[in-house]
């Protein structure tokens, strides 16, 4: 049988969406996923992601990562998901759905594409006494943000991976981000878990960092920009004496093309 799907990028993060309304996709099939998601034999994305009914919201969203795991809240996928329920006709500009962590909002304007995020509290930020201000974040997936210089001239997937073994409390996997400030301008990049490279942008770690920054008290304003390879992401906060609220993630969206997927010698 074949499976229809809908290829889609946030800000250069890629993913497969398939309409799973009639639930016959095969969840359980991990094997599958990490065939669908292969950059060379399959379709290739960063994670693949399900759109389902739901009883109380517009529609359910479950992510995958391309290794077949299922993952934690994925900020530009919960995006991309959201111009493909417009797409569909599930929704006009604006959305309830349901994710791993809970409901959330999300709205169409102007062709950019928002996100409300869970609130984080304060209590529950983790800094490290190091020289990189290592501070760890559950943004709806877990990160560890670290300040450095020259990102660009970082061997990231080496130095990621190396970072990842001394954190070895986090069982459950660990997103790591490196940030600078440069010039008032805001740069990141990011090796993701599950993908187990670097992303050309990532909507938690964006959200993670922003609320890094606003916490060391290195910036001040509510509106972020960040600039990530695949492009430009947004990031609007509040805070008050125990949390950060009113999260909202936004960006660019682009359909890219939509096909079918054959190969089953599973």
């Amino acid at each position: 049988m074949q499976i229809d799907f809908f290829k889609y990028e946030g800000t250069g993060n890629d993913f497969v969406i398939i309409d799973n309304r009639h639930l016959e996709f095969q969840k359980n099939n991990k094997l599958l996923i990490q065939n669908i998601c292969d950059r060379k034999t399959g379709v290739g994305a960063d994670g693949l992601i399900l759109l389902e009914n739901h009883q109380d919201a517009n529609f359910n969203m479950i992510y995958y990562n391309s290794d077949g795991s299922e993952s934690g809240f994925c900020g530009n996928g919960s995006r991309c998901i959201t111009h493909l329920a417009n797409l569909l006709g599930i929704i006009e500009d604006n959305a309830i759905f349901n994710a791993v962590d809970g409901i959330h909002e999300s709205r169409i304007v102007n062709g950019m594409i928002s996100v409300r995020m869970n609130d984080v509290l304060k209590s529950e930020i983790y800094r490290y006494k190091d020289n990189w201000n290592t501070t760890f974040i559950d943004s709806g997936s877990p990160h560890l943000i670290r300040l450095c210089e020259n990102i660009d001239s970082i061997k990231l997937v080496k130095e990621a991976r190396s970072i990842k073994s001394k954190y070895s409390e986090y069982s459950e996997g660990l997103n790591i981000n490196f940030c600078e400030i440069n010039k008032s301008k805001i740069k990141l990049r990011t090796y993701e878990r599950g993908v187990e490279d670097e992303t050309l942008s990532c909507g938690t770690g964006a959200v993670a960092t922003a609320i890094f920054l606003k916490d060391s008290s290195l910036i001040n304003h509510d509106k972020i920009e960040i600039l990530m390879k695949g492009g430009t992401i947004n990031v609007e906060l509040k805070r008050d004496e125990t949390s950060y609220s009113n999260i909202w993630l936004s960006g660019e969206v682009n359909m890219v093309f939509k096909g079918g997927y054959n190969k089953f010698e599973l």
